[in-house]
């Protein structure tokens, strides 16, 4: 092997599994930091971490889903709330099942996304605007349903308590998250379709060339992205055990951070499943060990903020670098 190709080689591996080696790093000095050691490096902490991120993770990975194809989807976070509230309200004001309500929740994320899908595809509205607008009108609609008040009465108990379990030391929900990493990755990385996806990223009109319907995957993942995000917010709602009157953008950026922090390892320059849970353990780990460490309460936005800035800046040059389009 010539030398050249030897540095290439170590280059690629250094760009593939830097994340991850931040994120060792970053556990190892909280672990080690005596302000924050004895609490940050337990099972309880974990657990905790675990529980508290899995509905980011979920976001995240409803996020990468447009972004694969070069659209993005503002209003992700939003749909998660309005589908907690929908659940929520449908069981306390009106007496629903749990399993009804769940399904009504996770329905109205499909039809939002599908929603969103067409206005980008059939009518060629720009999706950052079209999603923001989406966004800002479900915030309202939100805090009309709920009057600006916080639901907690009503609710069927069995779902609080699925959320508040755990199965090995291990919430459930992290489960319920990792099946649904499993099965996207396996979308998008082992399927016809995933893979035209990433061809539509990188060139929608030679997508279309050799016969990939750009429209009608395009509004797909739109549709998955919306359905990811109503299940969101059935299990954000899981572990809290109330709906508030949030419009979502709190755990929107985190899951975005994560999500172009993800396109900058395992693949670098393109969005992915493996790099975006990696992204999402990167953020959560500092904001914790940041937390644990005293840190103010502007701590954990600032970082969130510049995670995402960082990211983007990154995910974008890698992305041009491979001919990937990024937003």
């Amino acid at each position: 092997m010539s030398r050249s190709g030897a540095h290439g080689g170590a280059k690629g591996l250094l760009e593939r599994h830097a994340l991850l080696l931040l994120l060792v790093a970053v556990a190892a000095f909280f672990s080690l930091n005596p302000a924050s050691g004895d609490i940050f490096f337990t099972q309880q902490n974990a657990s905790v971490l675990l529980g508290n991120q899995a509905t980011v993770a979920l976001l995240a990975l409803a996020v990468i889903l447009p972004l694969v194809c070069g659209y993005f989807d503002f209003s992700l976070g939003a749909i998660a709330a309005s589908s907690s509230v929908l659940t929520a309200g449908l069981m306390s004001f009106n007496d629903l099942p749990l399993g009804l309500a769940m399904v009504v929740g996770i329905g109205v994320g499909v039809l939002i996304g599908g929603l969103n899908g067409l206005l980008v595809t059939r009518f060629g509205l720009n999706s950052f605007v079209t999603t923001l607008g989406m966004a800002t009108l479900l915030g309202g609609l939100v805090q009309w349903y709920t009057g600006g008040q916080t639901i907690l009465n009503g609710l069927d108990p069995r779902l609080a308590q699925f959320g508040s379990k755990t199965l090995l030391g291990i919430p459930q929900v992290v489960y319920v998250v990792a099946v649904i990493a499993v099965l996207l990755w396996y979308l998008l990385a082992q399927t016809p379709f995933g893979r035209g996806l990433y061809a539509i990223g990188s060139n929608p009109r030679s997508a279309a060339l050799v016969g990939i319907r750009v429209q009608r995957s395009v509004w797909t993942t739109f549709v998955l992205a919306g359905a990811l995000s109503g299940l969101v917010g059935v299990l954000a709602l899981a572990r809290s055990g109330s709906a508030t009157a949030d419009p979502g953008t709190g755990l929107l950026f985190p899951a975005l951070a994560a999500a172009f922090l993800g396109a900058t390892a395992v693949r670098p320059g393109f969005f992915n499943v493996v790099g975006t849970i990696i992204g999402v353990l990167f953020v959560s780990v500092a904001v914790s060990g940041l937390t644990l460490s005293g840190a103010s309460t502007w701590a954990s936005p600032v970082f969130n903020g510049a995670s995402l800035l960082v990211a983007v800046a990154l995910s974008h040059y890698l992305g041009r670098s491979r001919g990937m389009r990024t937003t």
